[in-house]
Order: structure tokens, then sequence, then C-alpha cells
């Protein structure tokens, strides 16, 4: 089954939002999903239940995985979400991080870990830490394809060809199936200009950019707060729609096509990851900042009978679109 690594090394742009949100909605499509929290901050442990500072020994985390020191299959804990199950990060991660330079093949530590348990999910998803660190190499090599979030706004798009350099770098060298599955733009405000011009300059040089945009939304900030994904929390708000059509367009790139073309790749193959051109978007905001932003059980997944047939089916009555 994918795995696929959510990257990219500048913060704030929505990459944990993006991977509790994303993993929540494909399990309520019926996937068994496995979110793997690899950054010491431990937010998306945090959104979905976890409390990794913890009295220490409380809870095994990736750390104890990376350090060989347990299975990757004792550390899984299920999530309040049906289908949805984790790997719990905790701050001794950064320290792991040092531990694993002095260490013997230790770009594959990840992959290595991972490889027993990938076939009992459908999707395993990785929520790489805000860097171009040792931690995130490993997520590159365990990873199948890499799906990038990018911020609606201009900084954001400084560092993604730094990005994009890397992966070539890890595909050259150590994981020559690693590829981009598409880019996500996130925090998206339509009231400024800044924000559809980032848009159209990420489609014009990435066209395998996902058409859902996910907008700025009060609600998907909120929701961390309460250790819930935005499905528990606020399940008709328009957070919850964008990652439930974000979730079926993925399934959708990820089911192969019988006889693929240049024009229609076997997913993760052969997309362009190579920027000839600067990106560098105009734009100026029309309108006001940013708007307002106001333990679990261990298990194994089991199969359910029934699947939904998309992940925005799943969703309660109708999306009404309005407040965020």
């Amino acid at each position: 089954m994918p795995v696929l690594a959510i990257a990219n090394q500048k913060g704030g742009v929505g990459k944990t939002t993006t991977a509790v949100n994303l993993a929540a909605a494909l399990a309520r499509t019926g996937r068994r999903a496995l979110l793997i929290d690899c950054d010491a901050q431990s937010n998306a442990s945090s959104a979905l239940g976890a409390r990794p500072n913890a009295q220490s020994g409380a809870q095994l985390s990736l750390y104890d995985v990376l350090a060989e020191r347990v299975q990757i299959s004792d550390c899984v804990l299920q999530s309040a979400n049906e289908g949805l199950y984790f790997v719990p990060a905790s701050p001794d991660l950064a320290g792991g991080e040092i531990e694993l330079a002095l260490s013997e093949e230790r770009e594959f530590r990840l992959r290595r870990a991972i490889a027993p348990i990938r076939n009992s999910y459908d999707d395993v998803l990785l929520d790489c830490s805000p860097s171009l660190g040792l931690l995130t190499l490993n997520t590159l090599t365990a990873a199948d394809g890499v799906l990038i979030p990018v911020q609606c706004e201009y900084m954001a798009l400084e560092g993604l060809s730094h990005l994009i350099s890397t992966i070539d770098r890890v595909r050259e060298n150590l994981n020559p199936n690693l590829g981009i599955i598409g880019l996500v733009l996130t925090m998206y405000d339509s009231r400024t200009k800044l924000a559809q011009a980032v848009v159209d300059e990420v489609r014009a040089h990435f066209p395998q950019t996902f058409s859902t945009v996910i907008p700025r939304s009060v609600r998907l900030s909120e929701a961390p707060s309460h250790s819930k994904t935005v499905f528990e929390y606020a399940p008709q708000s328009r957070g919850a729609e964008a990652y439930a059509e974000l979730a079926d367009e993925l399934i959708s790139r990820l089911t192969p096509t019988p006889h693929p073309t240049p024009d229609q790749p076997e997913y993760f193959v052969a997309c362009a990851t190579t920027v000839d051109t600067p990106i560098s978007p105009a734009g100026t905001a029309d309108a006001a900042d940013d708007q307002p932003a106001i333990q679990p059980e261990v298990a194994q997944p089991e199969p359910r009978e029934s699947r939904p047939t998309s992940a925005a089916a799943a969703l309660p009555g109708t999306i009404t679109g309005g407040a965020a």
C-alpha cells in the first residue's frame, strides 16, 4: 500500500493540519489509514488525542522505533476516528536525530521499520518535520510519494525549489521510486489578490497540483485544541468539505490506470520535479490580513464491511459552505 510523506521544510504551511485531516478523510471512506508523526513537536499526536509530554516511559513513540527498541506495531494507537490509527511522536525525537547521525544506514531506519506493517493499511501517511534534516530524509527514503502543502502566500514559495531539488537527490541516491504525488494549496484567502496569484503561479509550474484548494478556516485552527479532527469538531465546515474532496482526489490519483500513457502516468511516476523558471508571483492584498483564529488504546486495524463511495459522501448532512 502507498506510503506518502507530507513534506515542506517551511513551517506554518499546513503540513500537520493536512496530515491529520486527510488521514481522517481517507478513514471515513472505509479505508484503513495509518498516520506516523515524524515531528518532535508532536502536534499530529496531540491532535489525535495522544499526550506526548506525559511521564517518560508512559507511552511508546516513534523515537523507540528508530532507536530499534520496539517494533512499530507495538506503538500503533487507535484514534477516536474509526479506521484511523497513528504512531505518536515525542520530544525525544529531537535527540534521536543526533543519535541517528552516528548510525550505519541511518537513512533507512524508518523504511525498514514500516516494511512489516505497510500492507496492513490502505494508506500510510508520514507527517514530516519543518526541516530538511535526517528525520525528513528518513521519511523521503521510506515513502513512495510526496504530497507538498503550499501556503497561498509568497514566502511559502521561496523554499519550494529547494525542496524539489532535495526530492530529486533522494530519488537519485536513496529511493529511485520516489515521486511527487501532488501539491496542495492551503490557507487560501479569497479576499486577497496575492492568494490567487500564488495559486496561478504554482499551477503554471506544477501541473500535478491538486484541484482542491484548502481555505483559511477558523474551524481547522480550533479543532486541534480540542484534540479532534475537523470531521469531529465541525463536520459541516468548509475545511471538512475541502479535506473530504482532497481525499477523493487523492484516491483517484492512487488508482493506477490499466495502460498509462505519458499524459496519464501511473501514480508516483515521472512527475516533473524541476523548476526551470523562478517562482515569483506578483500580487497585492486587497483585503484584511489573515482571518482571526480563534488515552487512546493500543489497537490493530480491523476490516470494515461497508465503505462509503467517497469522503465527501461520508460527511453528515449538507455542507453549506457558510461559517469557516
